[in-house]
């Protein structure tokens, strides 16, 4: 076999990993955001004055926010069960060296700090856990391109075949519901003097880049002869043409159907899709071809898992436009965003009482088809990464509330409500501090960039193919190489963000 059969027989013919597996791993991004917001208080606890040096605060945010998540999916991988436990046991011994250690002033008794906790007011402007898991699954998505290439990414990781589910196949779900969580009917208000279609005009534009990018890799995959999975989306197909595609049919379901009703618009597109695809031959052709035998003569048939997982993907981005209203609604204190928490844990129940019922009744998650199980899937999951995060940024607001003036980047900020006098409380206001003393953060730089770090990766991981017999790698050599590529990838995002460079032109 050629170098290129190799690669291409080594990410085939798979069949993913358990649910629990994967919900283990999504536990691992807002653990290393917590133990990182917990080191930095620790160290204004100790110095009076937030990170100063760049160098030092993008070493901190790669060790901790990126590192331990190309160990979790390489060599760490058979102990993933116990990698959350570790972490959560070390934030739990920073949180308690930080409350043991505070000064004098701020030695409040655990009580009223919780009581001023319940009452605090946060900054509605911003909503951290959001920027946060658009930020991790670009991080994950990035990481996974590259290590699934070497013998040290567990196979079970990988893309499954037609059934299962792979932690890249969420990352791919994952990928359509952040978009949709801060697409343009999500951030912007109906204006009553400008017509429906004139904003869908705009929209239809603006995925022009998305449809170069998903050219240009078509190109150069073919040009270079580079290894391909073909039944992933087919001879032509690429995962950005699918999110082009997927956004611009969003953008014209929304300009007919109210966008408070997307859910209900997602929910007969998923439902409808599963319908055809157990009561009529589509399920035979997109596994099969048009003869039974895989045929791939015509553009249909060369790009059929492309094409018509189109629906799945479009019923997962209509219904994340639904979340991305709702996260929008104005909630300005801890006690309204407690009570989303315990709705965001509702759903998840839900939604995987929903996946078991759908297994049983049709046919196992597949990426391949984007069937109705695989939408319930991602939408579960991807709620449960969001919650976790809004926890993980309760939790910082609440050890900020210990150590007075202290600040996290792209964590929640108390603010003075409106009207309100300072004897009310909530004096512990961080942010004047952190105006005067602006902190860079890897996670801010990413977001700045996001399309940017993410063809990037992609670039570097076809440079990387090219030069390195990837499958045959040793342990520690695979581990150099990933984290290189990452370091390469955050420090370029990091550069552009402290210049104030936002690569974006359409």
């Amino acid at each position: 076999m050629s170098q290129k059969q190799l690669k291409e027989a080594f990410i085939s013919n798979l069949n993913g990993t358990s649910l629990l597996e994967i919900s283990a791993g999504l536990s691992l991004p807002p653990l290393c955001l917590l133990c990182r917001g917990l080191l930095l208080i620790l160290h204004y606890l100790h110095h009076g004055k937030p990170v100063s040096s760049r160098k030092y605060s993008l070493l901190l945010d790669f060790l901790v926010l990126v590192s331990p998540l190309v160990f979790s999916c390489t060599v760490l991988s058979p102990i993933i069960f116990f990698i959350p436990v570790i972490l959560a046991a070390f934030s739990a011994g920073i949180f308690s060296k930080i409350y043991s250690q505070r000064k004098g002033e701020a030695r409040a008794p655990f009580g009223q700090v919780v009581k001023e906790f319940q009452k605090a007011c946060l900054d509605p402007e911003s909503i951290p856990a959001l920027t946060a898991f658009r930020v991790y699954v670009n991080v994950l998505t990035s990481i996974s391109i590259l290590a699934v290439d070497f013998p040290q990414y567990p196979r079970r990781y990988a893309k499954a075949e037609t059934y299962g589910t792979g932690a890249m196949d969420l990352g791919v779900g994952a990928f359509i519901f952040g978009n949709a969580l801060v697409c343009p009917e999500v951030r912007q208000k109906p204006h009553p003097t400008q017509p429906r279609f004139s904003r869908l005009a705009r929209q239809v534009f603006s995925v022009w880049p998305l449809l170069s990018l998903g050219v240009g890799r078509l190109l150069s995959v073919k040009s270079i002869a580079y290894h391909e999975h073909t039944s992933e989306y087919g001879v032509h197909w690429n995962f950005f043409f699918t999110l082009a595609l997927v956004r611009l049919a969003a953008s014209l379901l929304l300009a007919v159907f109210p966008k408070h009703k997307a859910w209900l618009v997602a929910l007969a597109l998923a439902g409808l899709y599963q319908l055809l695809l157990s009561t009529t031959s589509l399920k035979t052709f997109i596994l099969h071809g048009s003869d039974g035998r895989g045929s791939r003569l015509g553009f249909l048939d060369a790009n059929r898992e492309g094409l018509l997982s189109l629906f799945g993907y479009l019923a997962i981005y209509l219904a994340s436009v639904q979340v991305g209203l709702w996260l929008l609604q104005r909630r300005s204190s801890v006690r309204g965003w407690l009570g989303a928490l315990r709705a965001l844990a509702l759903a998840v129940l839900g939604l995987w009482l929903l996946l078991q019922l759908c297994q049983m009744c049709t046919e196992p998650v597949s990426r391949r088809m984007a069937n109705l199980p695989f939408c319930t899937w991602v939408l579960a999951h991807c709620l449960l990464l969001l919650g976790c995060f809004v926890l993980t940024d309760l939790a910082l607001v609440f050890t900020k509330l210990l150590v007075r003036g202290s600040s996290v980047p792209c964590s929640w900020q108390v603010v003075q409500p409106p009207g309100a006098s300072k004897k009310q409380g909530l004096e512990a206001v961080p942010v004047g501090r952190q105006e005067k003393l602006p902190q860079l953060c890897l996670i801010s730089a990413i977001n700045k960039n996001q399309l940017l770090f993410f063809l990037l990766a992609n670039v570097m991981t076809g440079a990387v193919n090219i030069l390195v017999d990837t499958i045959h790698s040793k342990a520690a050599f695979t581990l150099c190489i990933l984290h290189l590529y990452m370091f390469f990838n955050c420090l370029v995002m990091y550069i552009l963000h402290a210049r104030n460079i936002v690569l974006k032109f359409w």
